[in-house]
């Protein structure tokens, strides 16, 4: 792939959530479908402009920091049969020195990436992932973070090694309050973040023609959610 501007992608989504909590010290968790007219991964347009449906369930062990993602996707045309997805995570969520101006919160993150209608010598990876967030160091309330992800062939000798490598993201986050739409709702709380993203070579299986993936500076990403 030739070396590209830094990209802006707007994703449209359109989701509804169920929500289930277990007893205090139990196990909580939630579970979302979403429909999407695009599906980037990880600044590619892997369904190439189709839309997505896609379901998510996320498990977390009362407060010990553990938890477990399940996340499937498949296009909603034909033609992308092979790209079904169906993803696993295993995660740990921490944070330390919270009365400190340095408060630190910190994500370890293991996921495994599977394609049921291909072997798993073919497509298959692996991801291990570091994320660092520093809520407090801005008075200002904006929270700076940092994350590094590496990624590699489930299987050795996998014909798509080209999705191996490493990912560099900058990011920065903003909450802010916003009134009620009714007065019998409470407020909502507004998530706005931003990312820059440095690709160290991930990816190349997505690209047409056999490309190859720069090792540059990607793409950009906004985000907004409450």
């Amino acid at each position: 792939m030739k070396k590209k501007a830094i990209l802006l992608t707007v994703v449209f989504l359109f989701s509804t959530g169920l929500l289930a909590q277990a007893q205090d010290g139990g196990v909580s968790g939630t579970v979302d479908l979403t429909y999407q007219s695009k599906y980037i991964w990880r600044g590619f347009d892997v369904y190439g402009n189709d839309s997505a449906i896609q379901m998510g369930a996320d498990l977390k062990l009362a407060d010990t920091g553990y938890g477990m993602k399940a996340f499937w996707s498949r296009a909603n045309e034909s033609g992308f049969e092979n790209l079904e997805e169906f993803d696993i995570t295993l995660y740990f969520n921490n944070l330390v020195y919270e009365d400190e101006m340095y408060a630190m919160n910190y994500t370890f993150a293991w996921t495994y990436y599977s394609y049921p209608d291909e072997p798993k010598t073919v497509r298959n990876f692996q991801e291990f992932l570091l994320s660092l967030a520093f809520p407090k160091i801005c008075p200002a309330g904006f929270v700076p973070n940092y994350t590094i992800i590496r990624m590699w062939p489930a299987k050795s000798g996998a014909a798509l090694n080209d999705n191996g490598g490493w990912l560099h993201i900058l990011g920065i986050g903003y909450d802010t309050t916003l009134p009620p739409l009714v007065p019998e709702l409470s407020e909502q709380v507004l998530h706005l973040s931003g990312s820059l993203v440095y690709n160290g070579g991930v990816g190349a299986a997505y690209v047409p023609l056999n490309g190859s993936v720069d090792h540059d500076w990607s793409h950009f990403l906004l985000s907004a959610s409450t």
